[in-house]
């Protein structure tokens, strides 16, 4: 191919995809207004004009291509030439839109723009009969699918990811977790604007019975106190570090044991409360003497096995 026969596929290439970065956007846009204000019956005529109004402006980029591009010799040819290039491109302007929806980063609202033409440009260029051309064109297919098919969902996920943990860290100094009592496991754990809650369920659930529930809250202005007036069936105290210890016993011999403290790390001091009707106040206490912030490790095992939510 000759410098000049070069200059020409490039300017042909270029006019191809400079017609239809502003004719495609504008087309949809018409489209998306009228349907918004008349329906999906409203964009009918829209759309019967703007399609063979956007072929005919780029059947019009192929009259530079006449010398280069077979197919644009005539107007005839051309016309044949601009709807094969014309449905080619908007096939990958629609995949364009799917990987949009699906989170894949475009850049901004102008280069969305800007890479509307390059579907119809890529087309264009495959109809050129150089194999360098078309190898090129080949070659930025292969990539745009690469990227809208692979890696840019796969950095659209890990995006979404670190969003997830950030709001699962907006108050990190609620997020406290103890060590699993034995034969226990964390079943599932909700994030609240105010409190932090775990619940630990036996690993055989179904052939063995217990739950604890623990809770790490914004601590009142008061100590944890037994209740008043007393509950009956139930007996508290507190000891005197501040510790609150309730028993409360219900029929059948079941008894339900709650140990509540405040914990105090080096910045801030947050209410701690647990219970259980399977551990006495022995394992409840070394459950909290475990108390420990919720590492980055225990975070993504608990999002991996979907055992966190957030909750209002």
């Amino acid at each position: 191919m000759t410098s000049g026969r070069k200059a020409l596929t490039a300017l042909h290439l270029f006019l191809v995809w400079a017609t239809m970065a502003a004719a495609v956007p504008t087309l949809g846009f018409g489209l998306l207004m009228t349907s918004w204000g008349g329906g999906v019956g409203a964009t009918v005529p829209v759309f019967a004009l703007g399609v063979p109004l956007t072929m005919v402006l780029l059947a019009m980029t192929g009259i530079s291509a006449q010398t280069v591009v077979p197919l644009c010799g005539s107007a005839r040819q051309r016309l044949g030439w601009a709807a094969l290039v014309f449905v080619l491109g908007t096939l990958g302007v629609l995949a364009g839109v799917a990987a949009y929806g699906g989170d894949v980063d475009l850049g901004s609202a102008g280069t969305r723009i800007a890479l509307t033409g390059a579907p119809y440009a890529v087309a264009a260029a495959f109809f050129v009969p150089s194999r360098w051309v078309r190898l090129g064109a080949l070659a930025v297919l292969a990539a745009g699918v690469a990227y809208g098919g692979f890696v840019g969902p796969e950095q659209a996920q890990q995006r979404k990811h670190e969003a997830e943990i950030a709001r699962y860290r907006e108050k990190p100094e609620l997020l406290y977790m103890g060590d699993a009592p034995p034969g226990m496991e964390v079943s599932h754990a909700w994030v609240g604007p105010a409190s932090f809650v775990v619940d630990y369920h036996p690993v055989r659930e179904g052939y063995e019975l217990g739950y604890v529930g623990l809770v790490v809250r914004s601590p009142s202005t008061l100590a944890p106190r037994c209740p008043e007036p007393a509950e009956k069936g139930a007996t508290c105290t507190v000891d005197a570090h501040g510790e609150m210890a309730m028993v409360r016993d219900f029929p059948g011999g079941t008894r339900e044991v709650t140990l509540a403290r405040r914990h105090r790390n080096s910045k801030v001091e947050v209410e701690v409360e647990v219970k259980s009707q399977r551990l006495d106040e022995s394992g409840l206490r070394r459950l909290l003497d475990t108390l420990h912030p919720l590492s980055d490790t225990e975070l993504e095992k608990l999002m991996r096995e979907k055992k966190i939510d957030h909750r209002l």
